[in-house]
């Protein structure tokens, strides 16, 4: 164990990030569900607007807990080209599976942000935030999805996760900062002493929150002009 629960893992994570403190090009994006709870940490720690950035695994048929690809928010796909043909996974496996996680994409892009837009991430600092990183896939679409938007630099940012993965992702990321590689590395969940699932009320009461903290910074802010 190296982090006691995601609240942990989001202090340590913003003791790593404390130059990017303050500066008001910052945003804080995490990824759903997990992810959220490390990043609203962050967000706080650091004075940053936080939001969500939605990825879904694409599940390996017959062993779904196993990423064959991944997509993200702007119909980004990112997929796992040499398993995919070692096995021999047909096309319209994938795209059953693209479909049905686009279909849950869509309703929790709805439901977390009750109505609130998304923040926009052109000409922003991103720290992309999850609670760890395994295969990389899911954080790998990010990144591609949000590289059509326009945001002037990208940093993914996750408590932990292996060596090689945080290797990959150094080449399509403008930095990663990951605290804790270990080895040998199999889950996520095995370096946290608490690792429930997140739930989407938590998602959205996170959300909640730090949309009110910004809002009442801004309006601290024109009443001192």
């Amino acid at each position: 164990m190296i982090y006691a629960d995601r609240r942990a893992a989001g202090s340590r994570l913003a003791e790593a990030l404390r130059g990017y403190a303050g500066r008001p090009e910052v945003l804080v994006l995490g990824l759903p569900r997990g992810g959220v709870p490390v990043a609203a940490v962050v967000a706080e720690a650091l004075g940053a607007p936080l939001d969500v950035f939605l990825v879904r695994k694409l599940g390996f048929p017959g062993n779904e807990e196993f990423a064959m690809g991944a997509i993200a928010s702007g119909g980004v796909r990112v997929l796992n080209e040499a398993m995919l043909a070692r096995y021999r996974v047909p096309a319209s496996a994938v795209e059953a599976a693209a479909r049905e996680e686009g279909r849950e994409l869509r309703r929790r892009e709805r439901e977390y942000r009750g109505g609130r837009p998304p923040l926009d991430v052109r000409g922003r600092l991103v720290l992309l935030v999850d609670d760890g990183l395994a295969t990389g896939l899911s954080m790998q679409a990010a990144v591609a999805a949000l590289r059509s938007l326009g945001p002037r630099a990208i940093v993914v940012a996750v408590p932990v996760g292996p060596r090689e993965t945080v290797a990959a992702l150094r080449r399509i990321a403008d930095d990663v900062v990951c605290p804790a590689t270990p080895e040998p590395f199999d889950a996520v969940g095995r370096f946290y002493g608490v690792f429930d699932q997140t739930t989407d009320i938590e998602v959205k009461s996170l959300l909640a929150r730090a949309a009110d903290r910004e809002s009442a910074a801004v309006g601290a802010k024109g009443e001192e002009r």
